[in-house]
């Protein structure tokens, strides 16, 4: 059983930056692939962000590259997303998640869900 904990949301400035954590317990993820996922208000949940187990591939949703940074800290079982020159459209509800497929942007293919982080960005 793997437990994930988000962290770090909360209300910004368009413009402005916030970092999100994910801490896991009860199993390592140092095996994994992670991602992160964001569901706006009234929308499906999509993909933003993936990492491989090692921290040496990452891959960005379109609308996130150049602005958002995925990494990892195996030591500390912890994923984090740097979210920089936050744009109002980025307000959504955040989720880190385990990788257990195939494919990186598909939700499917995540095992194990945090409880989510809400971010919110004001123009």
């Amino acid at each position: 059983q793997v437990q994930l904990v988000e962290s770090g949301g909360g209300l910004v400035q368009a413009g402005g930056s916030l970092r999100l954590s994910c801490a896991a317990s009860g199993r390592t993820l140092s095996t994994y692939a992670m991602g992160w996922f964001r569901q706006p208000p009234g929308k499906e949940r999509e993909f933003v962000a993936a990492i491989t187990s090692s921290g040496g591939s990452t891959y960005y949703a379109d609308s996130v590259t150049g602005r958002f940074t995925i990494s990892r800290d195996n030591a500390k079982n912890t994923v984090y997303l740097q979210m920089n020159s936050l744009k109002p459209e980025d307000t959504a509800v955040y989720y880190c998640a385990r990788k257990s497929g195939v494919n990186y942007t598909r939700f499917q293919d995540y095992d194990y869900w945090g409880q989510g982080t809400q971010v919110t960005v004001s123009s």
